[in-house]
């Protein structure tokens, strides 16, 4: 009866023996597998922060491109407005002296308007005085 006790017992144990070995080996193949899933993560991860870094590094260099161009063209803007600003009062200066030559010519037509009226009245007036005196030419 212990014989057969023991015997049985033997096998029982085997078997676990073996069901343990076959669970350790399933565990250490999930384990492997698990290990094979974290490298490959690891490996996702780093891949996907070196293009991130990239990414970051090229919207840098494009912000600053984009911003030396604003510089460049509010710059460009700036001197634009002061230019403008120049031809404005170069205009208005212009324009004044224009108004002022104006009104010079338009004095000065009057007078000779006046002078050449006057000239025609001084020449009747010789000629009057002429043929009072008799002396036509």
């Amino acid at each position: 009866l212990i014989s057969s006790a023991t015997k049985s017992l033997r096998m029982e144990t085997e078997i676990l023996e073996k069901k343990l070995q076959d669970a350790q080996m399933k565990l250490a193949e999930k384990d492997g597998d698990k290990e094979k899933e974290i490298q490959s993560l690891k490996r996702l991860i780093s891949e996907l922060e070196f293009q991130l870094t990239m990414e970051k590094s090229n919207n840098e260099s494009f912000l600053d491109k984009l911003r030396k161009e604003i510089r460049h063209k509010s710059d460009e803007l700036e001197k634009l407005t002061q230019e403008k600003t120049q031809l404005i009062h170069s205009l208005s200066q212009v324009q004044e002296e224009n108004s002022l030559l104006q009104d010079t010519v338009r004095r000065e037509c009057e007078e000779r308007f006046e002078l050449t009226a006057a000239l025609g009245r001084a020449r009747e007036q010789v000629l009057e005085l002429r043929r009072l005196s008799g002396t036509l030419p």
